[in-house]
């Protein structure tokens, strides 16, 4: 490792160095997508943040556990209400099939921008049981009651020896007073009291029978259960977007610590919002969009739909704790990016240091590239800065663009500069950072101006190339078929 790795931890508001608690193992938990919607881009932003955070520490040699949960209960409303339940109910179906389809659509999107699958990907709805246990543990230990059929956590207990809100910053006082009065807060002893289980409502699809009541699991419980269960009452990284700092983290430390007594995860990561030419992405601003929108460009503020890995690209060129700001003019800069990057990877993949090359090696010039790789080392080291790492790429690439335009001489960069120099462009582009290359070729349009080829040269009798043109087709499975008005084609029996 060159260098040592820093993240900002939400918890102590610092940057600190690294220290799993069972190195080389570490336990990430990051909190996935809620299915029953499509998923939009700030969802996009956030797991291709982790994505690069674990493929990091893996290449790093850390044997990582990514655990992703699927949110497949819906979030718990003011009003009771489960938005799965809901959907279910408006399109007149089996809540499950609401569930599968969208977690099949999420699974899509992340495929399509090249994220990597977690390790371990639990759902809510296969966690009840633990998720009861937890609730009882809590009920034990005086940190939660129940009322009229729900249980809530008791935060004045929980005050009494802990801190609530120290992620946020939040204070109990403070938010009593902002609080709003909603229905149902008369069977809590404080209206800031979340529920552990909420009883269902006679319409209320979604329910399972306890002895409290016929119901289902608060929100924030899940994550206390599956986070723990899979990674142990404490682990390494837990994150998510920033917007689930509260009240979503601040209640998972607090029913973890009330059932346990201890902090469940050391460090908290969290990424930023998306703005769109500087306003907040919303759907009641008309400013969001679908992933597939951005990919075919089908929006009425796009100029142009963007391919997969340009999108990657421009996701990166932020830290993933700053906000990220979406235009026309951004998505297309960085579309240039991509293609100049893809184009010099694929200029490097088929550049080989030749044999018994006469050395005239350049000091200054190797000085240089070792420079830029630890560069590229030590931003990523600094917690996880994806947009200066992509900037010190660039600075090799440049290097790799003067070899090919022998502007610079392998002879001037040893065969061990090069390597390393190759070998960083290609494991921080593609293992790193996730980029891939993205090909616009269309093989039935080349194979169509190739079949031209080949009855031009037969017309014109250049047998030479006529015989070339079907050898070669031949090798990559192609049968030229001389028709008697046209050149045809068939796959090689």
């Amino acid at each position: 490792m060159i260098g040592k790795l820093r993240l900002t931890n939400s918890l102590t508001r610092k940057k600190e160095l690294f220290e799993p608690i069972n190195a080389p193992n570490v336990g990430m938990y990051v909190c996935g997508p809620t299915v029953y919607s499509d998923v939009h881009l700030g969802n996009i932003r956030t797991f291709i943040s982790f994505d690069i955070i674990n493929r990091y520490l893996k290449f790093l040699g850390y044997k990582v556990r990514y655990v992703r949960n699927i949110t497949d209960v819906g979030h718990l409303l003011d009003t009771g209400e489960d938005k799965i339940s809901e959907k279910a109910r408006l399109d007149k179906l089996e809540p499950m099939e609401i569930v599968q389809k969208y977690t099949n659509d999420f699974h899509d999107v992340m495929k399509t921008f090249n994220a990597l699958a977690p390790d371990i990907e639990p759902s809510a709805i296969g966690h009840l049981l633990e998720q009861i246990e937890m609730i009882e543990t809590l009920l034990e230990k005086g940190f939660a009651y129940q009322a009229n059929g729900s249980v809530y956590f008791d935060l004045n207990k929980y005050n009494e020896s802990h801190e609530y809100g120290k992620l946020s910053g939040r204070k109990i006082e403070d938010l009593i007073n902002q609080s709003r009065v909603l229905d149902g807060q008369e069977d809590k002893k404080n209206p800031l009291d979340f529920a552990l289980w909420k009883k269902a409502a006679p319409n209320h699809i979604m329910r399972w029978k306890t002895k409290w009541s016929d119901g289902f699991p608060g929100w924030h419980l899940e994550c206390s259960v599956m986070s723990t269960k899979y990674l142990g009452s404490q682990f390494d990284i837990h994150g998510g977007g920033m917007d689930l700092k509260f009240p979503h983290h601040d209640c998972e430390i607090a029913q973890c610590i009330g059932t346990t007594n201890e902090e469940p995860a050391k460090y908290w990561l969290h990424t930023n919002m998306l703005t769109v030419n500087g306003q907040k992405m919303s759907k009641s601003l008309g400013n969001s969009f679908l992933p597939w929108q951005l990919i075919s460009g089908d929006h009425e503020m796009l100029d142009r739909g963007y391919s997969p890995m340009s999108i990657r690209f421009f996701m990166l060129q932020s830290h993933y704790a700053s906000t990220l700001d979406f235009s026309n003019e951004a998505l297309n800069g960085s579309l240039k990016g991509y293609t100049k990057l893809a184009n010099g990877i694929r200029i490097l993949k088929e550049m080989v240091y030749p044999e018994n090359e006469p050395l005239n090696v350049d000091t200054a010039l190797v000085a240089q590239v070792n420079k830029m790789c630890d560069d590229c080392h030590h931003a990523m080291n600094d917690d996880f800065n994806t947009a200066l790492t992509i900037g010190h790429l660039f600075n090799l690439l440049k290097k790799v663009n003067s070899l090919y335009a022998k502007q610079i001489t392998f002879a001037a960069m040893d065969k061990v500069t090069f390597d390393r120099m190759k070998t960083t462009l290609l494991s921080f582009t593609e293992d790193i950072l996730g980029i891939k290359p993205e090909t616009y070729i269309n093989g039935k349009n080349l194979l169509s101006i190739l079949l031209e080829d080949y009855a031009e040269a037969k017309a014109t009798k250049d047998y030479k190339k006529v015989d070339v043109l079907r050898q070669r087709l031949k090798e990559e499975g192609i049968t030229i078929k001389d028709m008697k008005d046209f050149v045809g084609w068939a796959y090689n029996e």
